[in-house]
């Protein structure tokens, strides 16, 4: 039980934050806030050893157990691994966030109010077994995130960034839950784990391939994969700690963990890997391709973090492939699930601390402009030395844990010129030339970021502020997270028998029931040369010459149309599409006139009755066991359409009354003749009392003028009219003649005294089975009483105020 609670200690941290905000100024408000990930660290630290052993740990909190929802925190290799790094890294930036912030100046209650929902939202995500609370965390992240990158509220930058963020992901999660519900539904369960087991009898189904597809949309938005990596770049208008944490190491890697998650389900299906491995190899080579032309250092950041994700992404469609393989597990086909999860560790670990570079940088220079900047080395050492660290582990150069994952991402594409299923023997030929140009990119633009801002010239005039070196709490956590890049090269299988195969044993369980029977062995240096490192040296030379004559051809990015991008698209779609001519449409019908609107209603609910009718075969006419109609009964018809059409074409408004009042004393005679003298009663009572507000109200009003315009006959309106009254016909008569599903008023009967205590089945029905619809009514009736009392009030203050004026 303490399992699923510790997910909901951040938010229930956050209660607390704004009474420490006010109440303890002079201590910066991140001090209370670093306690809840460092407790979350601690908690999970022990279940290493359990889940590195093969091991599971399971909890549950029911939630809505009649539909089979709960919360379910399942702690596996990925996980827990996952969990770690969003309570590690979440200490780590809380931390920076402490000296980064001026507790002064900002609203540090918001800023970490909103931190902690997104770090409970990340765990919810991470260890949720069941598919619905998983979507529900799944939101919230996207909530919360958009209240981070929007912090900064009063730019138009960071509301423009969190709402394109929002609107992309939370579009994705949208069609991921239609995915969740096709699966629920195919398998008969929400849980992941049972799901997992049914893999190969869910692939039978016709709607697989939908839920595979929906479920990838999900993914893709949310890991910023093309063509819906537009948002990424924009959210870097938030503070730099919430770019270290959301878009290194946690929001944009739960996409992975989704595809990583489910892959067990559909690595059955070509459809998956084709989709995977491309998509991801595609955004590798986009983002690495237009990080070069960024002149922001975060922008730069943020295309190369679109590049990292396409690669691990495409490592997971790879490893997909072990699934179609006999004997996989001995084949070269085993490195692309691994490389996928020590590359994610790996990209953490760099990429957050370059983010955290580029913040000190922009808060100890003023600028983030690349332009700008240059010669800041020797100022700034440390920094510097951080940068290189990070920065050649992203390049993929030893001896820095970058090297050796990219090594293994290199091996598992060629390994794909082995694959001969799903034709990959003819287009995944490209695989590894599209990875090994990317890669060059990658090295170009890891250059780039570090030498452009810290070698060369310095121009302290160009700069806004006199630069320094950051204080030294600010440079704790990006030098913890230096030194972990370094350490990781020299002790890769230490983390791999901890994190790596425990992780990839959840991802392939079908190929491995423990971790220990992953034979793996990573190494910078294999006593051979092999192609992967052939294909290293060639990414290093080729990227120096083309790193040195960067300011040659660079400009070639300008001979792309600057109309021609997928943010345009979005713009378009966003703002000319959905606000113009959306707005002029919406325009059409709403007119303000509630006559047009109930006509819009009326008209379309007969429309879609009626089609419903016939084109469902409902409509059937049956004069089988009807009651003879009886002279009264006649006589009570031809009043009541005398009464309905006096109403209508009464010349005063007392005719009209009149006439309304005989059609509901009528009515009530037809309750007499059923032999229903409770609905007669109150058909009286309630007509008796309606017709004399009618007269009182109506006795205010002032009189018909004799002189009066004709009224146009509208047969638009007489059309919808009638159609409406078709419609109810049609019901009438379908609902008589055939029973489509058993009547309710069966098991009215034979509970209304046994589980309801009464004897009269009308008021056992309103009060018993329909309390809530009669609790409401009256809740209702009061509410329009207090304003009717309210009004009176107001009207009775305002005449009294003018009498005394008087």
């Amino acid at each position: 039980m303490f399992q699923v609670l510790c997910i909901f200690i951040p938010i229930l941290a956050a209660l607390f934050i704004p009474f420490f905000y006010k109440k303890v100024r002079t201590i910066h408000t991140g001090w209370f806030v670093l306690i809840v990930p460092l407790f979350l660290v601690t908690f999970y630290a022990p279940y290493i050893p359990v889940v590195a052993n093969g091991d599971t740990v399971i909890a549950q909190l029911d939630w809505i157990p009649s539909l089979g929802i709960s919360f379910v925190s399942y702690l596996d290799g990925l996980s827990l691994l996952f969990s770690l790094l969003i309570s590690g890294i979440g200490a780590l930036v809380v931390l920076y966030s402490i000296y980064y912030l001026d507790r002064k100046k900002e609203q540090l209650h918001n800023f970490y109010v909103y931190l902690l929902m997104f770090m409970a939202a990340m765990l919810g995500v991470v260890q949720s077994d069941n598919m619905i609370t998983l979507y529900l965390f799944w939101e919230l992240t996207s909530v919360s995130s958009f209240l981070l990158i929007g912090y900064w509220f009063n730019r138009d930058k960071s509301r423009f960034g969190a709402l394109k963020s929002m609107v992309i992901t939370v579009a994705g999660g949208m069609m991921m839950l239609g995915g969740f519900v096709s699966l629920s539904l195919m398998g008969g369960t929400f849980s992941i784990r049972e799901l997992i087991e049914q893999a190969p009898e869910l692939a039978a189904h016709d709607t697989f391939i939908i839920a595979l597809l929906l479920i990838l949309l999900g993914a893709f938005t949310k890991s910023a994969q093309f063509p819906f990596y537009i948002w990424l770049p924009d959210a870097m208008e938030a503070p730099t700690p919430v770019s270290a944490y959301l878009h290194s190491a946690t929001m944009v890697k739960a996409g992975i963990y989704l595809v990583a998650r489910f892959t067990p389900i559909f690595a059955i299906s070509e459809v998956w890997i084709w989709l995977v491995a491309g998509i991801g190899l595609l955004t590798l080579f986009w983002g690495s391709f237009f990080a070069v032309k960024q002149t922001d250092l975060k922008g730069i950041l943020a295309f190369s973090t679109v590049s990292q994700l396409g690669l691990i992404m495409s490592l997971l469609g790879v490893g997909a492939m072990a699934y179609h393989v006999d004997g996989a597990e001995n084949t070269i086909f085993k490195y692309a699930a691994f490389a996928a999860i020590f590359h994610l560790i790996n990209h953490a670990t760099f990429k957050g601390s370059l983010f955290m570079i580029a913040g000190i940088v922009d808060h100890e220079t003023g600028t983030r402009d690349i332009r700008k900047l240059g010669g800041l080395m020797s100022l700034m050492p440390v920094s510097f030395t951080v940068a290189l660290i990070g920065s050649f582990s992203m390049a993929g150069l030893p001896p820095f844990n970058g090297f050796l994952s990219k090594e293994m991402f290199l091996t598992a594409m060629l390994s794909i010129t082995e694959f001969d299923f799903f034709n990959f023997t003819t287009w995944g030929v490209l695989f590894p030339i599209i990875a090994w140009i990317a890669s060059v990119f990658t090295f170009i633009y890891s250059f780039y970021f570090v030498f452009k801002t810290f070698t060369g010239k310095l121009d302290v005039e160009q700069l806004p502020k006199k630069p320094h070196e950051a204080p030294i709490g600010m440079l704790i956590s990006p030098v913890i997270l230096a030194g972990l890049v370094v350490a990781i090269f020299f002790i890769p299988n230490i983390i791999a028998d901890t994190f790596i195969k425990p992780a990839v044993t959840a991802i392939q369980p079908f190929l491995y029931s423990s971790p220990k029977e992953i034979d793996i062995h990573v190494a910078a240096w294999h006593g051979e040369i092999t192609p992967e490192l052939l294909m290293t040296i060639g990414i290093v030379v080729i990227g120096l010459i083309a790193f040195m004559l960067l300011s040659k051809w660079q400009k070639i990015y300008d001979a792309f149309p600057p109309k021609l991008t997928l943010n345009n698209l979005y713009d378009f779609v966003i703002y000319e599409l959905s606000d113009t001519w959306m707005s002029r449409f919406s325009g059409l019908y709403m007119t303000g006139s509630i006559r047009s609107y109930l006509g819009f209603m009326f008209g379309g609910i007969s429309v879609i009755v009626i089609g419903t009718l016939f084109i469902k075969d409902a409509f059937t006419i049956s004069f089988e066991d009807t009651s003879n109609i009886s002279l009264y009964e006649i006589i009570l018809v031809i009043v009541l359409i005398i009464g309905t059409i006096t109403t209508v074409f009464a010349r005063s408004r007392i005719t009209s009354i009149v006439a309304l009042g005989a059609v509901g004393y009528t009515v009530s005679l037809f309750f007499v003749i059923f032999n229903a003298p409770d609905l007669a009663l109150t058909q009286l009572v309630i007509e008796t009392i309606s017709v004399a507000l009618f007269l009182l109200a109506f006795y205010h009003l002032p009189k018909f003028q004799k002189a009066e315009e004709r009224t146009r006959f509208k047969y638009g309106r007489a059309i919808i009219s009638a159609t409406v009254g078709i419609m109810v016909t049609l019901l009438a008569l379908s609902a008589h003649s055939q029973k489509l599903i058993p009547s309710i008023a069966q098991y009215y009967k034979e509970t209304v005294y046994t589980l309801a205590g009464g004897g009269n089945i009308v008021n056992v029905i309103l009060v018993d089975y329909r309390g809530f619809d009669t609790l409401f009514e009256i809740a209702v009736l009061s509410i329009a009483g207090i304003a009717i009392y309210g009004m009176i009030k107001l009207r009775m203050g305002r005449k009294e105020k003018n009498y005394e004026n008087e």
